[in-house]
């Protein structure tokens, strides 16, 4: 990682732009839009629940949510109660027409509760004919997931998103992939019902402090049993691919629009890399319609470089996509380093990445970007990049299911993005667009997470949600995008697992703010007298399995002392979802949904080029 420390100016970011809200898929959110609906979601909710406990009403729904049949034992949260309460608040408050919105919210209330009922006929079917019922628990679960999942395919449908593409993917051997995953799976569900089934002292200890509420501990093992085994494979995979002397040219193209107050240090930053590398590093700065002294000082620092040389190429048409279009038709090295401005570049990455593609069957390589430090979310997005990109990321490239790397710094083969048509215009997501397209192509993704870099944090509240809108934002405009991936027979890791997991999970966190606030209201009030763990489990799922994840991701990171951050990383990630929420409000809602499955099925194909979204 780089020694530079140039002072911090995060102050004199000038942070919107064009792909802050792209204007055919978002609109406006003023930071009242989220308080007014989360006022409002409280008060539909507070009326339900009230009325589903007086005596009229709750002779017929005894659990005290709206079910249909009779389960056994108890839930911790009328779940399908917070789901419809959710889903009639947030389309009221979403961005499009009045009657848009209603229609939104008719399509996600009549298929919710279309699903419910079939599923408590089951129950009742089963109840019939073996004398036995589902748990309400597990019917809560299940009612959660399919809140989630409905809602998320549906602000699919009726938001206006980028158009179906024909996605190319080339069938590899997916043999080795398939066998570490089935075994590692297997492996975790023995170890987590082991452990899960032993009294414990520390389980005491962690059930006193709700970090396990009401949940057993072989479920919140399981998934740190399973992703700890594909780290290790995955850290096997990169020693082991690992060849030396492999130092051939290579372009590094950097968009920048006003960037003058970190450039110099960008461009020093990456002279000092190409030095350790010894190979030819070509530096491109792509001045994106800047209006400061950006164009100047790089073409200074550029001039000043001693072991890289370079140039700045003026893109006036605002837009990353547009700047990294324009730096991939100067290109003329075999491989392409995408750099963002705010970036600073190891010294060792590019030594480091360069000699995996020695490798034929490698296509993109990327590492895990680590904040500056010093500033107000810094510390808490060291342990978001080491969870996310230091172990999640890694340990899913052992089944080759790495669905993107992040531009901040990323290698392709130049002829790779060429070949599918560029970096996509007038969308967010453009890096993990590439990333996700070249995999399809047959190629391996690596990260490896000794490949660290330096990278920008927002220092302030509205840098910080302008950033995180736009990322959440980009997981619909890939997924409608590459909808074949969703909807096609190959069937392929990312395709039928992962992306329709991103989506539903973006789903699960735009609603956790709700849920807390539901969780709250439902015990306060009284409303759920018969479950005495409602408290207990929102703490477990907000604060109980992401510590342990935490945790253990620093350690396998080499970085313990993120453990110290814990506290305010467990913050952050309520005020991600936050920003989730908003980010979902900005989707621009049609009263014309569109059935996605038809356009791959009817192969209908844009008139358009390829790049535009």
């Amino acid at each position: 990682m780089s020694d530079l420390t140039p002072e911090d100016n995060r102050d004199q970011i000038s942070f919107v732009s064009v792909d802050s809200a792209p204007k055919r898929f978002a609109g406006p959110v003023s930071q009242m839009r989220a308080p007014a609906m989360l006022a409002t979601f409280c008060v539909i909710a507070i009326f339900l629940l009230w009325l589903i406990n007086t005596p009229e009403v709750s002779q017929h729904f005894p659990n005290r949510d709206l079910v249909l049949s009779p389960y056994e034992g108890r839930h911790a949260v009328a779940v399908r109660i917070f789901i419809l309460s959710f889903f009639i608040s947030f389309a009221m408050f979403s961005s499009g027409s009045n009657l848009g919105r209603f229609l939104f919210a008719l399509d996600m209330v009549f298929s919710y509760v279309l699903v419910c009922t079939f599923l408590d006929l089951a129950n009742i079917t089963i109840g019939a004919r073996f004398d036995m019922a589902y748990s309400l628990h597990f019917s809560a679960i299940i009612s959660g997931l399919l809140g989630f999942t409905i809602y998320s395919f549906k602000l699919l449908e009726r938001g206006r998103m980028p158009v179906r593409i024909p996605l190319e993917h080339r069938p590899v051997s997916n043999k080795k992939a398939i066998i570490r995953l089935v075994a590692t799976t297997i492996i975790a569900i023995i170890v987590s019902s082991y452990i899960g089934g032993l009294d414990l002292y520390i389980v005491k200890k962690l059930r006193e402090l709700t970090l396990l509420g009401g949940i057993g501990p072989g479920v919140f093992l399981f998934l740190p049993t399973l992703f700890g085994q594909l780290y290790a494979l995955a850290i096997l995979d990169v020693a082991l691919a690992k060849k030396a002397n492999f130092r051939p040219p290579v372009s590094i193209i950097v968009p920048a629009h006003n960037e003058s107050y970190i450039i110099k240090d960008t461009i020093n930053a990456m002279d000092k890399a190409a030095a350790h590398y010894g190979g030819e590093v070509h530096i491109l700065i792509m001045n994106n319609n800047s209006t400061d002294d950006t164009e100047q000082i790089a073409c200074e620092a550029l001039a000043a470089c001693t072991s890289a040389q370079g140039r700045v190429i003026n893109v006036p048409k605002p837009g990353k996509s547009n700047a990294l279009n324009a730096g991939l038709e100067a290109t003329e090295t075999e491989f392409l380093v995408r750099v963002d401005a705010d970036t600073l570049v190891g010294e060792d990455n590019l030594s480091r990445a360069m000699p995996y593609f020695s490798d034929p069957a490698v296509g993109v390589v990327g590492g895990v970007p680590i904040p500056p430090g010093g500033a107000l979310f810094d510390r808490a997005r060291l342990l978001e990049v080491i969870v996310k990109h230091g172990f999640y990321s890694v340990a899913m490239g052992a089944v080759n299911g790495v669905v993107g790397i992040p531009g901040m710094f990323v290698v392709y083969r130049t002829k790779h993005p060429i070949y599918l048509g560029g970096f996509v215009e007038g969308m967010n997501g453009e890096d993990t667009d590439i990333s996700l397209r070249i995999g399809e192509l047959g190629y391996h993704s690596v990260v490896d997470p000794k490949l660290r870099y330096v990278s920008e944090v927002p220092a302030s509240y509205p840098h910080m949600r302008e950033q995180r809108m736009r990322w959440f934002r980009s997981i619909y405009h890939i997924s409608s995008r590459c909808r074949d991936l969703i909807y096609s027979r190959n069937a392929t890791l990312r395709g039928k697992i992962i992306l329709p997991y991103m989506l539903i999970n973006s789903g699960r966190r735009a609603m956790l703010v709700p849920l807390i606030l539901f969780g709250t209201m439902e015990y306060a009030f009284g409303f759920n007298p018969d479950s005495p763990i409602i408290w207990q489990s929102i703490v477990a799922v907000t604060t109980g399995a992401p510590a342990i994840v935490a945790v253990v991701s620093a350690f396998l990171n080499g970085l313990p002392r993120g453990v110290f951050a814990l506290p305010e990383y467990l913050v952050f990630r309520v005020l991600r979802a936050y920003f989730t929420l908003e980010s979902m409000l900005s989707i621009l809602v049609s009263s014309n949904g569109e059935v996605l499955e038809l356009a791959y099925e009817n192969n209908i194909i844009p008139d358009k080029p390829l790049r535009v979204a």
